[in-house]
C-alpha cells in the first residue's frame, strides 16, 4: 500500500464546517497530529486528498492509484491490517458509511463504490463526524499519538532546576524545546512539547497535553488538560479541553474551555468563552447541514472558530458560539451564538468584513510568520466569501 488518498464524505464534512470551509476533513487536528499525518505515520503511505474543487489546488491528489479512505477515520494501531485484506473489487462499509476502497488516478467522487462487492467493518470506528468530536475525542488521540511518535525514542531532558515534573515517564521533549520554571503533571495523561517549542515561567500544565512545533505557552498559564496548541502558536490564561490547529493566539487572560480554533485565529487580551449553560442544560450549536440549531448532547461546549477569525479585548462568549471564516468581532456585550464568515462587529450589529480589507489583514498575519499569502489561499477564501453570503443577512450586495 504505496498510496492513501484521504477522501471528505459530503455528509460528514457539512457537519465539520466552519473548518471544512478551509481545509479537507482530513487535514483537521485530534490529539498531536492532523487525521492525514496520523494515516502516514500509521502506514508509512504517501497521503493525499480528494476533496472540494476549490481546495484541491493546495491540497493536493496523487495522479496514481491508491486506496480511498475516509478522511474523517482515526486510524488505530490495527487498522492497517484490516486495510490490506481489502481487495480491488471490494468497499469498506461501517452501516451505510463508506470507509475505504480503491480508486484510479481520474476518479472525483466515489459513487462507483456503490457498484462493488460490500464488506462490513467488524468494529465501530472512530470517526469525526461533528465538531464537537474534536475536542471530545482530543484526550484519547493524544495518548495514541503519544505512543505512536514516542515509540523507542528518547526524549530530551528538562534539566531546568526550577521546573517541577510529576510522572516524567509520561513526558517527551523534541530537541530545541525551552522550559523554565514551570510545573509539568503527567499523572493523569502524557505531556508532548513540540521541537523548539517554548514553557515560560510560572506555567502550569496537566496532562494530557500537547504543545506543537514553534508555540509558546506564556508566562503564568494554566492549561488544565486534554489541550492540544498547534505549531507556531501562543496560549495564556486558562485553557481546558480545548484544540488550537496552529498559527494561531490565545495569549492572554481569560478563559477557554471545550473548544476549537482553526488557524490563524486571534482572540484578543481577557476574552472568555462560557463552555456550561447557567440552568445546565445541555448545548445547541449552529449547524450547517441543517440551517438551525442541533442539540450537541453535551452539557460543555464553548466556541467553534473557524480560520482567520479574531476577537477584540474583553470578548465574551456565549455557550455553544459557532464563528465562521475571516470574521472580526468587538464590542460590549455577548455577540450571537452564530457569527458567519466575513462578519464585522459584535452585539451591536454586523457587517461585512470587505473581502479586499481581509486579504491585507491576512497577508500581514501570515507575514509575521514568515509566511506568504499565495494565489491558492486568496481563491479559497474569496470562494468561501461566496459560500457564506446566503448568512450575511443584513447585507444585500455582500
Amino acid at each position: 500500500m504505496d498510496q492513501i488518498v484521504l477522501f471528505d464524505d459530503p455528509a460528514l464534512r457539512g457537519s465539520l464546517l466552519p473548518f471544512t470551509f478551509t481545509r479537507p476533513v482530513a487535514d483537521i487536528r485530534v490529539g498531536i497530529l492532523k487525521i492525514s499525518e496520523k494515516w502516514q505515520k500509521y502506514t508509512s503511505a504517501e497521503v493525499s486528498f480528494l476533496t472540494q474543487e476549490y481546495l484541491q489546488k493546495k491540497f493536493s491528489r496523487t495522479a496514481k492509484p491508491a486506496l480511498a479512505v475516509n478522511g474523517a477515520w482515526l486510524p488505530e494501531v490495527d487498522t492497517f491490517e484490516i486495510l490490506k485484506n481489502i481487495k480491488p473489487n471490494q468497499a469498506l462499509y461501517w452501516g451505510k458509511l463508506l470507509l475505504a476502497t480503491y480508486i484510479g488516478e481520474t476518479e472525483k467522487n466515489l459513487s462507483f463504490a456503490a457498484d462493488r462487492e460490500s464488506i462490513q467493518l467488524d468494529k465501530e470506528p472512530v470517526l469525526v463526524q461533528k465538531t464537537w468530536n474534536i475536542f471530545q475525542f482530543n484526550a484519547a488521540e493524544i495518548r495514541k499519538d503519544f505512543a505512536l511518535i514516542t515509540k523507542g525514542r528518547v526524549s530530551q531532558p528538562i534539566d531546568d532546576p526550577h521546573t517541577r515534573v510529576y510522572a516524567p515517564e509520561n513526558i517527551f521533549v523534541e530537541e530545541g524545546a525551552k522550559i523554565k520554571a514551570a510545573v509539568l503533571n503527567a499523572e493523569n495523561g502524557p505531556i508532548y512539547i513540540g521541537r523548539n517549542a517554548e514553557v515560560q515561567e510560572g506555567a502550569l500544565i496537566r496532562g494530557s497535553f500537547a504543545l506543537g512545533e514553534g508555540s509558546i505557552v506564556n508566562m503564568g498559564a494554566k492549561l488544565r488538560g486534554d489541550t492540544t496548541v498547534g505549531p507556531f502558536s501562543k496560549i495564556g490564561g486558562e485553557v481546558s479541553n480545548s484544540v488550537i490547529f496552529g498559527y494561531s493566539n490565545k495569549g492572554h487572560e481569560g478563559y477557554m474551555g471545550n473548544s476549537v480554533l482553526g488557524e490563524w485565529c486571534n482572540l484578543g487580551a481577557d476574552t472568555n468563552t462560557s463552555n456550561l449553560k447557567n440552568n445546565y442544560s445541555t448545548v445547541k450549536l449552529w449547524d450547517y447541514t441543517k440551517g438551525a440549531y442541533a442539540n450537541t448532547g453535551l452539557q460543555f461546549c464553548g466556541l467553534m472558530m473557524g480560520d482567520h477569525s479574531k476577537c477584540g479585548i474583553n470578548t465574551m462568549f456565549n455557550t455553544g458560539t459557532v464563528v465562521g471564516v475571516g470574521a472580526v468581532i468587538f464590542g460590549e456585550g455577548y455577540p450571537r451564538n452564530f457569527i458567519p464568515s466575513y462578519s464585522w462587529g459584535g452585539a451591536t450589529g454586523l457587517s461585512t468584513f470587505n473581502l479586499d480589507k481581509f486579504a491585507d489583514t491576512a497577508k500581514a498575519v501570515l507575514g509575521r510568520r514568515g509566511r506568504a499569502w499565495e494565489e491558492k489561499d486568496q481563491e479559497i477564501m474569496e470562494r468561501v466569501f461566496e459560500l457564506t453570503k446566503s448568512y450575511r443577512i443584513w447585507d444585500k450586495t455582500s
